[in-house]
């Protein structure tokens, strides 16, 4: 239930128009159902801002069908992350709102029309294009939690002059998510250059020594450029949420 809708449903019981039982049978979806294989939290959309969201890897499809339709049923938007393509062809045929981007790996439900909040555009930043399944990934769940964004894509250190070429858009950005493999050196770059909040994604991208992200992560944890927030490695959707807490709700 979103603040949004709690509000309403209040307003109809104070003005007449809904009686308290019924409004009670609304109410008992708070805070949380069991569904026997998840316990879906309907109550985080008033908590945090934004409805519960649903990681796919590990779940069968059936399972994922099944948390989505009690969303869908508290008349919740859906995001559902880590999503394969066989698992969300099954969605897709079960829910016809739903929507996938292939290759985000992100399939979603949007409810309604959608109003982004009031701040500058969060600038999304790749280092290469190997990256972009990862910026993707931020780019969905910032359009879930109504963050305008923008785009920027293979601006490496390995040809920084490409970097120079977008700095008026990342010094008029909110927030800026840097993500980058390899050495991971692009945030610190970024970080030096701007003074909005800067999140930075370590990617998995890179040849035996970059560990899988671990080398670009331990580099970004000791960056010489000050408040750098570093998320988890290929964790688009966890720099995405850090945004999310950093910048003004309109609620």
């Amino acid at each position: 239930m979103t603040p949004d809708r709690l509000r309403d449903l209040l307003a109809r019981v104070q003005g007449g128009d809904t009686a308290i039982e019924e409004a009670l049978r609304e109410l008992r979806r708070l805070p949380f159902v069991d569904l026997g294989i998840a316990t879906v939290d309907h109550h985080r959309a008033l908590r945090q801002g934004v409805p519960e969201v649903v990681y796919g890897e590990g779940k069968t499809a059936e399972h994922i069908a099944m948390i989505v339709e009690e969303q869908e049923r508290a008349e919740a938007d859906v995001l559902v992350t880590r999503l394969s393509e066989d698992k969300a062809s099954v969605l897709a045929a079960r829910f016809p709102s739903f929507r996938y981007n292939a290759l985000a790996r992100v399939g979603a439900i949007a409810r309604g029309s959608r109003t982004l909040r009031p701040v500058a555009p969060v600038a999304v930043v790749c280092a290469g294009t190997s990256d972009l399944p990862v910026a993707e990934e931020a780019l969905e769940t910032l359009a879930a939690v109504c963050l305008p964004s923008c785009r920027i894509v293979d601006v490496g250190v390995a040809g920084i002059h490409r970097l120079f070429a977008r700095l008026p858009e990342l010094e008029s950005a909110s927030a800026v998510i840097v993500i980058a493999g390899m050495e991971g050196a692009l945030p610190s770059v970024i970080g030096g250059l701007v003074a909005c909040p800067v999140v930075a994604v370590p990617t998995s991208v890179g040849y035996g020594a970059a560990l899988g992200g671990v080398t670009a992560m331990l580099a970004m944890l000791t960056s010489c450029a000050s408040g750098i927030t570093v998320v988890n490695i290929d964790n688009g959707f966890g720099a995405a949420m850090a945004v999310h807490r950093m910048l003004p709700r309109a609620d």
